[in-house]
């Protein structure tokens, strides 16, 4: 596991250690990396969205549009391995 440093201010640190106790973390390591781990998901999900619109975007001209968003909708499904039933 690697370790890093960071400094905050202290409002942040003091907001996060009172998450921290009413959200029943138990320790700030523990706090932090679930905030990072929600951030990378929050970004993934931007991503796949960015890429869902392309996907229709490209597909509208040919098809109606709720035809286009089935169509995006499975590919992107399909490349994350993802199954929608």
């Amino acid at each position: 596991m690697e370790t890093i440093c960071l400094k905050m201010e202290e409002k942040l640190a003091s907001d996060m250690d009172n998450s921290i106790k009413n959200f029943r973390y138990s320790t700030r390591t523990e706090f932090i990396r679930d905030a990072i781990r929600s951030k990378l998901n929050e970004l993934e999900k931007e991503e796949v969205i960015k890429k869902l619109a392309e996907f229709k975007g490209s597909l509208k001209a040919k098809r109606s549009d709720e035809e286009a968003g089935k169509i995006a909708i499975k590919k992107i499904a399909d490349k994350l391995n993802v199954r929608l039933d």
